[in-house]
């Protein structure tokens, strides 16, 4: 006779198939019995980890088959057989699970099956398991979001054709309609989705259509139902194959105009397209009427893409030459494409509204004319022509005002935390936080050495508790740890006494010899390092170098005032800390004679750094190959090499020495921080960090690197010169690959801009240095320069772009985007009323024959640079 041990034997040695022979003699008081062993097996298995990783992996679908068949009810037979610790990397034993439950009835069956497709994270493997429970059961079938993925699979991996599969599974049609209802493509269908192959699931689907198993009416209506829903192209891709390979009839196209009209309107390009040509054929057939299309082209009309607006131009075009009645309805949409970024759509809709507006239709004419302001200067003459004088835009005789964002102003530090509580909670709050900001980590550090030297005991007995899950305060985890502790906790471990075992070895952050962000470590870690030290032995009153602003700036006033109160306290600064609080410190000359009466070594110190002594490094540049140049053929690169700030090299700590040395960084460092905390280093010196982040901002130009331009917003807002190497990587975030790094290398120069410290003439010559070097792509620029223009910094713009555009325009080729970069320029002269002269190879571009957007745009601009030297001829008033 079966015992419990005998099970749990079997259960030890992974004898899962024997299992369900052995459990059927026990009876409920038994296995109640059994599973509180089952469970503390489990619970030690789960609580050794990897230590026993093999006999875990022996035991768990053996533990999962007995488990399951112990249990009570159906949901804690679910919960267990969900147990994620259990599984492993193998499958789950279905058969065996459902020889061990099938003493069990058929709603318990039931209400197991459902309650295990209600679990997102287990639902797809268990499919097989549900559908054999569903089919014992007798129940209809859950379809869950994950047991359609799970049911797509099984039927995916099951032998034979798709279409068979399909066709022979008892739950089609069940599951095909959900196939279109899922937040994201089941994917099986995303993977398999090509219309034309036979053996993919949008032929398979429209066989079976045909066939009579499905109906073909609610798949048409699930896949227009789901494009409706929007996403992304790639997201929608399955639906549109599924539509295709359905081919609908031209009375099902009919049947469902107003969605057609409305994907045109919102859906990605590839798609809004198709349901453009459909609306097309029905309207060429006579099935859409002039207020639909009215309404489909109003919304058209308004999109950015220039192929959809063309498209639709065509098709009002066509319409109403078959049907001139519709001109009152139609002609009053063509005013949305009056505003359109493209001048030739302007004029394509202008032509339009020419050929077919009669004599007699005034008030047409009048509520075109009251749009054609948004026409560009280019077309307002022949706007006239058409409207009437009406059409003409109010003259505008004040002078053009640049319109820039107000830039970013720093923002006061506040005051130190006066309390032990406030400290505690601050210090706590930055050891757990992974999103630190400096103004946090430096009240919360200054915070700590204060009330250490004010009271230490008081301070540790309020500390501890806050930081009670750290393992360093762990007395039998500290062993375990030799590395010396990094950030906050280095400081707090000195208030509490309590430190990792071993010598000091700071983890620092790089391999590379000549990365940066190692330096930056090293200097940082030897301020915690000194503060940490003092603590232990003659606790400092303050730290000097805390920061005034949220740049990590610190004022010379305030520095000033706090040597003042050191030499009062007979205190003498830490050398560490007065390094950091000199690089840190803006170079005012004012304060000069304050520091000078001092009277002290430091003060003396100060007011050379205010004079000559802090004078930032020179930063050159030169090209060099890129690192892996031999490999693939990589593009040159500028490389920035900084110079030396002797001071900081011959008077400064050990540590601080390697950040005034001269250094090249030719390659991009891979571990850095936040470019917060970077700044706070040298907040007073943004050429020397916009030298070392080059490379990550060059990698974000020529790779497919993210995230290496967000250090240029920080770097534009902070102080020291904006010089060359400032410039130059902002004009190569401008050519990042990726828009939301443009748009960092946009909002810098911005803030330049508003400051007024950007050098357009600079900036637009390392620009055609970047695109001669392929750093930097003409469409990329583009783009960036077009989100510039349109915050209202249309003469800025230009500015830029009139340095750069005859190295486009007179090379032996004019790279892709030239045409972009133009309509950009001609569209800030026509806004700002630039009257410079003609950039050279401007004429001869605009002269050549053809209709070609860079033609068009050239002559745009040539005629706008015309017309306002006319209106400002020199020597004018």
């Amino acid at each position: 006779m079966t015992t419990q041990l005998d099970v749990l034997a079997a259960v030890r040695a992974g004898r899962t198939r024997t299992l369900p022979a052995l459990l059927a003699p026990l009876d409920r008081a038994q296995r109640r019995d059994l599973l509180a062993t089952l469970k503390e097996l489990r619970g030690e298995l789960r609580a050794d980890g990897w230590a026993r990783w093999e006999e875990r992996d022996r035991i768990s679908p053996a533990l999962l088959v007995a488990g399951a068949a112990c249990q009570t009810g159906a949901a804690a037979a679910a919960s267990w057989i969900g147990g994620r610790d259990m599984r492993r990397w193998r499958r789950l034993p279905h058969d065996a699970l459902v020889e061990a439950l099938a003493d069990r009835d058929a709603k318990w069956l039931g209400d197991l099956a459902h309650r295990l497709a209600a679990r997102p994270s287990t639902v797809r493997d268990d499919y097989p398991l549900i559908g054999e429970l569903v089919r014992r059961a007798g129940c209809p079938v859950p379809t869950t979001d994950g047991c359609v993925e799970g049911w797509a699979t099984a039927v995916r991996d099951s032998r034979g054709s798709l279409t068979h599969a399909l066709r022979r599974d008892p739950h089609l049609t069940a599951f095909v309609p959900r196939l279109f209802d899922t937040p994201e493509p089941v994917t099986p269908l995303a993977w398999a989705c090509e219309p034309d192959d036979p053996h993919q699931w949008p032929t398979a689907l429209a066989t079976l259509a045909a066939e009579g198993l499905l109906d073909r009416a609610a798949l048409l209506d699930g896949c227009t139902a789901r494009l409706l829903r929007g996403g992304t192209a790639l997201v929608l891709k399955p639906y549109r194959a599924v539509l295709r390979a359905l081919q609908p009839t031209v009375e099902e196209e009919r049947e469902r105009t107003a969605d057609w009209i409305a994907i045109a309107a919102d859906a990605p390009s590839a798609v809004a397209g198709h349901a453009q040509q459909v609306v097309a054929r029905l309207a060429a057939a006579g099935h859409v009427t002039p207020g639909l299309l009215a309404e489909m082209s109003a919304a058209v009309l308004f999109r950015p893409e220039r192929q959809l607006v063309r498209a639709q131009l065509v098709l009002l075009g066509k319409t109403l030459a078959r049907d001139r009645s519709a001109a009152p309805e139609l002609l009053p949409v063509l005013g949305e494409a009056f505003g359109h970024a493209d001048t030739d759509i302007q004029e394509r809709a202008l032509k339009l509204a020419a050929a077919h507006l009669g004599g007699d239709d005034h008030a047409l004419r009048a509520e075109l004319a009251d749009r054609a302001h948004l026409l560009s200067p280019v077309h307002r003459a022949r706007a006239v022509e058409v409207f009437g004088a009406d059409a003409a835009p109010d003259e505008d005789t004040g002078p053009y005002q640049e319109l820039l964002p107000p830039p970013p102003l720093p923002v006061p530090f506040a005051p130190a935390p006066e309390t032990i509580t406030e400290t505690v909670e601050l210090v706590a709050a930055v050891v757990n936080s992974r999103t630190e900001t400096v103004e946090e980590f430096e009240r919360a550090l200054d915070g700590l050495v204060r009330h250490a030297h004010r009271n230490r005991a008081a301070l540790a007995e309020s500390l501890r508790p806050a930081l009670a899950d750290r393992y360093w305060l762990d007395p039998e985890r500290r062993h375990l740890y030799t590395d010396e502790l990094s950030g906050l906790e280095h400081v707090a471990a000195a208030v509490l006494d309590a430190r990792p075992a071993g010598p000091p070895r700071p983890a620092l952050v790089s391999w590379r010899s000549d990365c940066h962000h190692t330096d930056a470590a090293v200097a940082r870690h030897a301020r915690l390092a000194e503060a940490a030290q003092r603590i232990a032995t003659r606790p400092l009153p303050f730290l000097l170098a805390t920061p005034t602003l949220s740049t990590g700036t610190l004022d010379p006033h305030v520095l000033v005032a706090r040597l003042t109160a050191y030499a009062r306290l007979g205190e003498t600064p830490a050398p560490a800390d007065f390094a950091q609080a000199l690089l840190r410190v803006r170079r005012d000359v004012s304060a000069l004679p304050e520091a000078a009466a001092l009277g002290t070594p430091e003060g003396d110190r100060l007011a050379d750094w205010l004079g000559e002594g802090g004078r930032p490094a020179a930063v050159t540049r030169h090209t060099a190959p890129a690192e892996y140049h031999r490999y693939g053929g990589a593009p040159d690169r500028h490389v920035l090499d900084t110079g030396e700030r002797a001071t900081v090299v011959a008077e400064f700590p050990e540590q601080f020495r390697a950040l005034g040395r001269r250094r090249t960084v030719s390659g991009r460092c891979w571990d850095g921080g936040a470019p917060e905390t970077l700044i706070a280093l040298l907040p007073e010196d943004r050429e020397t960090l916009a030298a070392w982040s080059l490379p990550a901002v060059t990698s974000c130009a020529l790779d497919d690197e993210r995230r290496g331009t967000d250090v240029l917003p920080g770097l534009a807002a902070a102080g020291g010169p904006a010089g060359p190497a400032l410039h130059l990587a902002v004009a190569t975030g401008l050519g990042a690959r990726h828009a939301e790094d443009r748009l960092r290398a946009v909002d810098s120069l911005l803030t330049l801009a508003g400051r007024g410290e950007l050098d357009t003439a600079r900036l637009g010559a390392d620009l055609t240095e970047l695109l001669d070097l392929g750093t930097v792509k003409p469409s990329r620029l583009a783009d960036a320069l077009r989100t510039t223009a349109a915050t209202g910094a249309h003469g800025t713009t230009w500015a830029v772009l009139a340095g750069l555009l005859p190295a486009l325009l007179t090379g032996s080729a004019e790279p892709r985007g030239t045409g972009e970069l133009l309509e950009t320029a001609a569209e800030c002269v026509e806004q700002c009323g630039a009257a410079s002269p003609c950039p050279a190879g401007l004429d001869d571009t605009a002269a050549r024959p053809g209709r070609s957007r860079l033609v068009t745009q050239a002559a745009r601009l040539r005629d706008a640079l015309h017309r306002n030297q006319e209106a400002d001829p020199p020597g004018g008033a």
